[in-house]
């Protein structure tokens, strides 16, 4: 069965093949439904799209073991992904690590992963709103 380890909480998981990471880190109690920089962290426990993709909220860097999830879903390119001319921006900002970046409702873990939950968000970097 494969592992995800979770860097920030220091903690590793044993996962059915195919689990949804998500589901898994809260059977763990590990919340992954973190808000901008850690504000809002409390409120988004509760207040979320509870795993249908939309709030983006539930975000994680895959630090190591990409390969090892499902491909990226449409609903992440649109989020990560595809910055579309104006006048109609789909994704309006950078946020960093855009080919790592994932969100944890969406990803199937079939191997092993390390992830980062909460990355940090760069809101004053160059290219934020590029």
């Amino acid at each position: 069965m494969p592992i995800v380890k979770f860097v920030k909480e220091k903690k590793e998981i044993e996962v059915p093949q195919g689990a949804w990471l998500r589901a898994e880190a809260a059977k763990a109690g590990i919340n992954l439904n973190c808000g901008v920089n850690g504000f809002g962290e409390t409120l988004n426990k509760f207040v979320n799209c509870h795993g249908f993709g939309m709030c983006g909220t539930c975000r994680v860097n895959i630090v190591k073991g990409m390969e090892n999830t499902n491909p990226m879903t449409v609903r992440e390119k649109m989020k990560f992904k595809l910055p579309f001319p104006d006048p109609v921006p789909c994704c309006l900002m950078y946020l960093g690590n855009e080919a790592t970046m994932r969100l944890a409702c969406m990803t199937q873990v079939n191997g092993d992963i390390e992830v980062e939950s909460g990355p940090e968000v760069n809101l004053f970097g160059e290219n934020f709103f590029s």
